[in-house]
């Protein structure tokens, strides 16, 4: 269990890595249709797993008529809260890449800070499912949370690729641009960790948490990928790529109930 946790929270960080990781081996931007496809299948991933791993284990696990109200309330406050981090931090999209080699060192330094700060509550999003996870809620899976922490990383990749390029196009060595890329995605397993060690006094508001993480995840997906995704040439690549995110999660998730099944007959 523990072994399983932990890979968890690093799966998100070592997308960005692997996406920083880029500066070593492209001489210029990712190629467009690779990007799109990543945009398009983390989109897939993230919204399937923002359903079943956050938003349908919330309202199941909230009793009465009203049970809907945590998973509306927290919902809301996360889109609202990534709204808010979105006009106060410093913002550039995924498809400024190409600017991003012509921009200035302070622009790349804008763009390791929105990075930075757009982790944080995906890192936390993690967290908060492991730790229902941890304290036993029967109606978060191990799955889910695996899940969900694999479509942040395929989201973290590219993140990682547009910092650490630009750096190495400014002259900046490409050892130094691989850190630069990397330590964005360090708040991420940071995040998780302390979500997770405050597991016991999350438990009461443990509904509007996973609401909350469901909203900023789908913020990101509707405000980054999505859009980012369908601009330019190849937008159906990124529509293909969706289409095999989800339904490779529903298979997951089914894959997930049956053992669940099997085990309660057992």
């Amino acid at each position: 269990m523990q072994s399983s946790i932990i890979l968890g929270m690093m799966i998100p960080f070592i997308g960005t890595t692997l996406g920083s990781a880029c500066v070593f081996f492209m001489k210029g931007e990712m190629k467009p249709f690779i990007q799109k496809l990543l945009l398009g299948f983390a989109s897939g991933v993230m919204v399937a797993a923002s359903i079943w791993s956050l938003l349908i284990p919330n309202i199941e696990m909230s009793d009465g008529i009203l049970s809907f109200i945590p998973a509306a309330v927290g919902f809301l406050f996360g889109m609202g809260f990534l709204l808010l981090l979105d006009q106060t931090v410093p913002h550039m999209h995924l498809d400024h890449q190409t600017e991003g080699h012509k921009s200035s060192l302070s622009n790349t330094t804008m763009m390791i800070l929105a990075v930075t700060m757009h982790n944080l509550p995906e890192g936390m999003a993690v967290g908060i499912v492991y730790a229902g996870s941890i304290l036993h809620n029967s109606e978060i899976s191990m799955a889910g949370a695996l899940a969900l922490s694999l479509g942040i990383a395929i989201q973290n990749f590219p993140e990682g690729a547009i910092i650490s390029m630009p750096l190495k196009s400014e002259g900046v060595s490409s050892q130094k641009a691989f850190i630069y890329g990397m330590l964005s995605g360090i708040v991420e397993p940071l995040g998780a960790l302390i979500t997770i060690l405050l597991s016991s006094y999350i438990l009461p508001i443990l509904p509007y948490l996973l609401s909350f993480a469901a909203g900023a995840m789908l913020y990101v997906v509707v405000e980054e990928l999505i859009p980012e995704g369908s601009i330019g040439t190849h937008s159906n690549i990124a529509t293909i790529g969706f289409a095999i995110g989800f339904v490779l999660m529903i298979c997951v998730n089914d894959d997930f109930r049956c053992s669940i099944r099997i085990k309660n007959v057992l």
